[in-house]
């Protein structure tokens, strides 16, 4: 069969067109099948590069390798800006976190015991403190943390800007459903798409977060269990002279997790909700209701934005919060899935990795260390409801 490409990738979220851009940056032609490229999971997201944030009890190999992507960001949206000419909205902008009461405090201070504990950068900060960085906060909040270190990026201007470094790179966007990986002597010989037509490649890359279990044509218990979680967002719009927020401010609300982070336009996202619901991507009034409630409490000023979309996203969950990156058992698949809530931050990571194992054929530490087919931890088979890091927002 004629190739149609080096490497066919499956999902065109913000992990499979890092992946892509790597791949082609390295000499090989790569195509992306996606029925919407950029408007999964990657297009509902916040963009939080949040590696001392998201720290969650027993999760020290999770926060190793989310560290290491975070260094990372400043030179991978540098070298995307510069391959499309397109800015990705990059921002080293710091992480505020605030408490609304004494019981959402003694939350805080656990966790950043934690954090400390792991040697990650985290200072505890009084209420006025707080409000030195964030002076338009609520006057009864109770003191907070300080993670200099935790940053953004503005996730729809990231996948413009991937989607631009693509195109420059020679990559091929395909805009439809992948049904089935081919299978030609037992290893990959391509994809099938919607129309019933097929894509020839020696290299399948499996990168469709929470539709990775959808794929068919493989045996069974060859593809990760990826599940659906899914996330409420709300966007907010203010002026861009006077923006409430020039950093990420995230907080717990008599135990509930809510996030504000602010976009150099004036633009305020509010987040999230996590809901075991499968893959139902309706958005609900009453989670929308408790999202402008929190902020609110939070940050009063929000009231006076206007109110710009409502949306729900599904991130791509895993039995213990941990990405799958790696060589599956099947000749020619790979995979790069289950990021949950760390794919935008971990992008970078997982891009290179994934092109030096085209490359050379094996998979870079620290990624190394999440195969497809791993066992789990023990003590690592949280579920999405109980996971401690869910307490920091």
């Amino acid at each position: 069969m004629a190739r149609n490409a080096d490497v066919v990738i499956v999902g065109g979220g913000v992990i499979g067109l890092s992946a892509a851009w790597e791949a082609a940056e390295r000499g090989f032609s790569a195509c992306v099948v996606d029925p919407e490229p950029g408007h999964g999971a990657s297009w509902v997201a916040a963009g939080m590069l949040a590696p001392v944030t998201e720290a969650g009890f027993g999760e020290e190999s999770l926060t190793r390798l989310s560290l290491e992507a975070s260094r990372r960001w400043p030179a991978f949206a540098e070298r995307v800006a510069v391959a499309g000419g397109e800015d990705p909205g990059f921002q080293a902008c710091g992480t505020v976190m605030v408490a609304a009461d004494a019981s959402d405090r003694a939350a805080i201070d656990h966790l950043l015991g934690y954090q400390q504990h792991l040697g990650l950068e985290a200072t505890r900060l009084s209420a006025s403190e707080c409000r030195d960085l964030v002076p338009g906060l609520s006057p009864g909040l109770r003191g907070g943390a300080l993670m200099p270190g935790d940053h953004q990026v503005d996730n729809r201007r990231l996948v413009t800007a991937l989607l631009a470094a693509c195109a420059a790179g020679g990559v091929r966007l395909v805009a439809q459903r992948a049904g089935a990986v081919s299978l030609h002597g037992g290893a990959v010989s391509g994809v099938v798409l919607a129309d019933g037509s097929t894509l020839c490649a020696p290299v399948v890359l499996v990168a469709a977060g929470a539709e990775t279990g959808r794929l068919g044509g493989l045996p069974d218990g060859v593809l990760p269990p990826v599940r659906p979680v899914k996330g409420h967002v709300v966007r907010l719009q203010g002026p861009t002279g006077a923006p409430l927020l020039d950093r990420t401010l995230r907080g717990l609300v008599h135990g509930r997790p809510c996030y504000l982070v602010p976009r150099r336009d004036g633009g305020l996202v509010v987040g999230a909700t996590s809901e075991e619901r499968g893959f139902d991507r309706t958005v609900q009034a009453g989670a929308v209701h408790t999202l402008l409630d929190d902020a609110r409490t939070l940050l009063p000023g929000v009231d006076e934005l206007e109110l710009v979309e409502c949306i729900a996203g599904l991130r791509p969950g895993s039995p213990d919060n941990r990405p799958w990156v790696g060589p599956a058992s099947v000749p020619g698949l790979v995979i790069a899935t289950g990021h949950y809530r760390n794919g935008i931050l971990l992008a970078p990571l997982t891009a290179e990795a994934v092109a030096i194992y085209l490359t050379s054929g094996s998979v870079p530490a620290p990624l190394d260390a999440f195969p497809p087919g791993r066992a789990l931890e023990a003590g690592d088979a949280l579920s999405t409801a109980r996971r401690p890091a869910e307490v920091s927002g």
